[in-house]
């Protein structure tokens, strides 16, 4: 099977969004494991909003990493992993590097949502939008919505499910 071409969506700066404020926005993994998967039917719509919102700035943590290499390993192939990895390393996600404190942060808030079906993924995602003030969400998980941040403001979708 031959290699796809790489993925070109919110690498480039075309001029129609130049004068655009950038909004910081954190990625979940829901959105990236649909982009790299063409069989997904969040696919097109995921791909869609990338392309029309090259403004939005997106925020991603190791966890949220992990678990795509290793959903898009097991569900397309090793190939798709590392297309996801060039994508990244091509800047199209700033990959976030938490201080040694952010673990009790992630604790915390595993801690205090432990009646959903919170995963390391999700809480590093919640940790990093409360760290960095950032309040919106890359994701078509619905269990953000319930998600706070200290003064109680909840996480908002860019992407509505």
């Amino acid at each position: 099977m031959s290699p796809r071409p790489p993925l070109r969506v919110a690498e480039s700066d075309p001029r129609w969004f130049r004068d655009r404020p950038q909004v910081d926005a954190v990625v979940d993994s829901g959105p990236l494991i649909a982009l790299f998967n063409r069989a997904d039917h969040w696919h097109p719509r995921v791909r869609d909003w990338l392309e029309r919102n090259q403004h939005v700035r997106l925020y991603g943590t190791w966890p949220v990493l992990t678990e795509v290499c290793a959903l898009l390993a097991r569900r397309i192939r090793n190939d798709a992993a590392l297309d996801f990895l060039q994508w990244v390393q091509r800047g199209a996600i700033r990959v976030d590097s938490p201080p040694a404190a952010s673990l009790d942060a992630v604790v915390s808030i595993l801690r205090r949502y432990d009646s959903l079906p919170l995963d390391l993924a999700d809480a590093s995602v919640a940790e990093l939008a409360a760290r960095r003030g950032i309040h919106q969400v890359l994701t078509i998980d619905r269990d953000f919505e319930v998600y706070r941040d200290a003064r109680g403001r909840r996480l908002r979708s860019l992407l509505e499910p």
